[in-house]
């Protein structure tokens, strides 16, 4: 069958947060025969990764539910959606009615990032449980980035990208583009960039305790010891203050508060003290600080390795920092902020000023940990479970994570699922977390789902729209995911297995609407909301495309339902499926700010009070301690891409990586069995011996693990690996986000048998 006979849809890929445009090719019996890189697409210009070729295998995947699953006697069985409503309806009822719905809890995995659904309609079954026991992965890898933004700049979307297209000079620290494309980073071909970085006569710079293929590909690799990032970052904003480098930008100058309080607090952190515990020696930490302050424009970028790590947040702040100072925040070739076509926090409301970004707005019941961005760190959710008394977790929602593998002290919570009274889950998986679930809810395949990066665009290189519609046509007798998040929410509120999500639809688009009408900062504000919404709903258009319709409508580019002729419109984007380019990034201080005083906050007192735990850590550390560090291969994104066999051929494999010197002290070869214990737990991996971790290292790849009974993956279990997050410890955590210490884990390593 030749491609004339075929269709092609283009679309943007979901399974990672480099939102790549694909080119699919569907015969005439609406099979998937053909996926690569779509040439003309306004960001990725033809970039595809390993993973972005696979839809097609996770589409037709025989693991992946089809139909919900309820748990009888112990195994799951397959019954229809009404069935499974009638369980899911009498399991949370009975729950509420025994314990109240403080008993509820939820959890929201790392793909709810990458769909729409989720995107634009979990906050209402959130809101309809009516429990403040909401949990998610951002505690895992990423609310440092949200605290810092949110204290220095007014939100916790205020998260500075690198303007990797103009800069002179990167600097990235715990960020492996190379595999992972990118985070709260979305950019396709990272790895192209960086390289056109070095063609233009700039300079990369990788500071990681592994040699990552894109410290390979750098100009310089830093080889740091795990966890001293906080203390590096210090001792370069030392240098910059000691030596009269810093060249703050007078248009931020005029804006900034707390200069004078950051010299100050990093006084005692000079190259030279920080050196025996970070292995980075002074001369190469003060280089680096005058490098950054001489380049025509510079950027700083720190990603996962130094966010799960116990001042993860600190160190976001310190990054930001040193951009603030080296005159290179909110400047092209630094670290700039994205215009988002739907919107968000930094384009709402009133310009330049705003309420700011609060925290602790509650605390976790049992260990009194604070709220964060709505909600409690995950790291408490097992003790929340296991722990009797009042507003004890008796019920959990899990839409699309699998917590079991990607959360502290894995066994822990293993242990606690099982001990809930009722579980449901929205997945497309039986995997290691929803084998507790009473009921399996599984949503359509990526390709039968209409797409839009609706959060990846706001952490965009440039401001980019792109919408998808389905490639493939869903089974009819299935909802939509977002109309199984709102009959969720309907049964939430008590209105029955029967309700209609469509009614409950209704309603939140109209809320919506007649909120932005009577908002002076709207550009609908003063227009007649039953206009609006018989325009959003012209030709039937309902769901997730309504939804996004009215957000791009409202954004900052938006159409303003004909108020701005040419302005973005889900039907721009229609007749563009390569995407519209709205442009690079561009300047956006003072008016994105949204602190009380209208000022970037260079020194929050909670960091700078933190500077003083960062100093006290250097006491006593023991520089033979074993430190645990994780890592990621290009083919594979977190639990869920394992059971692809075509990703888990040839090199992708869970071994330890080992320096040759820790090899040879403990008798190890590549091969060699070995056991690696922390507080809370042990593995036995095989051992690969290479230099490419620093000594004192040992390296385990996250989302193995796949050797539990009960579940239905069938590739992942014949290369089941270890579950890393059996050693991470779920006592330690960043203080100030509460985000999960995944990194620098003391453990000890050696041969099984010895």
């Amino acid at each position: 069958m030749t491609d004339t006979q075929n269709r092609t849809v283009f679309r943007t890929c979901p399974l990672c947060e480099a939102t790549c445009g694909l080119e699919i090719s569907v015969n005439p019996q609406e099979q998937v025969v053909r996926i690569r890189g779509d040439r003309d697409d306004v960001f990725s210009h033809g970039f595809i990764c390993p993973k972005g070729s696979t839809l097609k295998q996770l589409h037709e995947d025989p693991d992946r539910l089809r139909k919900p699953l309820v748990k009888r006697d112990g195994k799951h069985v397959e019954v229809s959606w009404e069935e499974a409503w009638q369980v899911v309806n009498d399991g949370l009822m009975g729950v509420i009615e025994r314990h109240g719905r403080g008993a509820l809890s939820a959890y929201l995995g790392n793909p709810n990032a990458h769909n729409l659904g989720p995107q634009l309609f979990s906050a209402v079954m959130l809101r309809s449980m009516g429990s403040r026991n909401v949990f998610s992965a951002s505690t895992v890898d990423q609310v440092p980035k949200h605290v810092a933004g949110g204290l220095m700049f007014g939100t916790p979307q205020s998260i500075p990208v690198p303007d990797v297209d103009h800069t002179d000079y990167l600097m990235m620290l715990g960020a492996n583009p190379y595999a992972s494309n990118g985070s709260l980073c979305t950019s396709p071909d990272f790895p192209g960039r960086i390289q056109a970085i070095r063609a233009r006569g700039g300079k990369v710079v990788v500071v990681d305790p592994r040699r990552t293929k894109t410290a390979e590909e750098s100009d310089e690799w830093i080889s740091i010891r795990p966890g001293t990032d906080g203390l590096f970052l210090a001792a370069m904003v030392n240098v910059m203050f000691a030596e009269n480098l810093v060249s703050i930008e007078p248009r931020i100058a005029s804006l900034l508060n707390g200069v004078d309080e950051l010299r100050d607090a990093v006084a005692a952190f000079t190259p030279a003290a920080v050196q025996d515990v970070t292995g980075v020696s002074a001369e190469t930490t003060a280089r680096l600080a005058r490098e950054l302050c001489g380049a025509p424009t510079a950027a700083v970028y720190g990603r996962i390795g130094v966010n799960t790590v116990e001042f993860g947040t600190t160190n976001a702040w310190l990054i930001d920092a040193i951009n603030v100072l080296t005159g290179n925040i909110d400047s092209r070739g630094g670290a700039m902020f994205t215009t988002p076509g739907t919107g968000s926090s930094t384009t709402r409301g009133a310009a330049g000023k705003g309420k700011g970004f609060a925290m602790g707005r509650g605390h976790s019941r049992v260990s009194n940990k604070p709220e964060v961005l709505g909600e409690y760190p995950v790291a408490v959710l097992a003790e929340e479970i296991t722990t009797p008394g009042e507003n004890q977790v008796r019920a959990l929602i899990t839409v699309a994570g699998n917590p079991v593998l990607s959360t502290p002290h894995s066994n822990q919570l293993d242990a606690a699922l099982a001990e809930l009274e009722f579980m449901v889950s929205i997945d497309i998986y039986l995997n290691e977390t929803t084998r507790h679930a009473d009921v399996i809810l599984p949503p359509p395949s990526a390709l039968e789902k209409d797409h839009y990066d609706v959060g990846l665009y706001i952490y965009a290189v440039r401001n980019i729209a792109n919408y998808s519609v389905p490639v493939l046509q869903k089974d009819d007798a299935s909802p939509e995911e977002h109309e199984i998040l709102l009959k969720l929410a309907g049964i939430l509120q008590g209105l029955g297995p029967d309700n209609d999500p469509l009614a409950l639809e209704e309603q939140t688009i109209y809320a919506m609407v007649t909120g932005a009408v009577s908002n002076s900062g709207s550009n609908i504000h003063g227009r007649d909301a039953d206009e609006i919404l018989n325009m959003l709903s012209a030709g039937g258009r309902r769901g997730t495309a309504r939804n996004l319709d009215f957000a791009l409508q409202t954004g900052p580019y938006g159409a303003a339902f004909g108020a701005n002729p040419g302005g973005l419109s889900l039907d721009v984007l229609l007749a563009n499926p390569h995407g519209v380019d709205l442009g690079a990034l561009e300047p956006k201080m003072p008016e994105m700010l949204r602190t009380p005083s209208g000022r970037i906050e260079l020194s929050p007192e909670v960091f700078i009070n933190d500077l003083k735990r960062l100093k006290e850590s250097m006491n006593g550390v023991d520089l033979d301690q074993m430190l645990l560090v994780g890592r990621r291969d290009l083919k594979s994104n977190n639990s869920w891409m394992h059971n692809i066999k075509v990703l888990t051929k040839g090199s992708l494999s869970c071994t330890a990586h080992i320096h040759p010197n820790d090899a040879a002290r403990i008798g190890a070869v590549t091969g060699t069995a070995l056991r690696i214990a922390s507080r809370v737990g042990e593995v036995q991996v095989p051992a690969e011996v290479t230099d490419s971790v620093r000594p004192g290292v040992v390296s385990l790849p996250h989302g193995w693990g796949h050797s539990v009974p009960g579940t239905k993956m069938s590739v992942a279990g014949e290369k089941a690996g270890v579950n890393s997050n059996i050693l991470t410890d779920d006592q330690v955590l960043d203080p100030l986000s509460g985000n999960a210490v995944l990194s620098a884990i003391p453990v000890t390593v050696e041969v099984v048998g010895a």
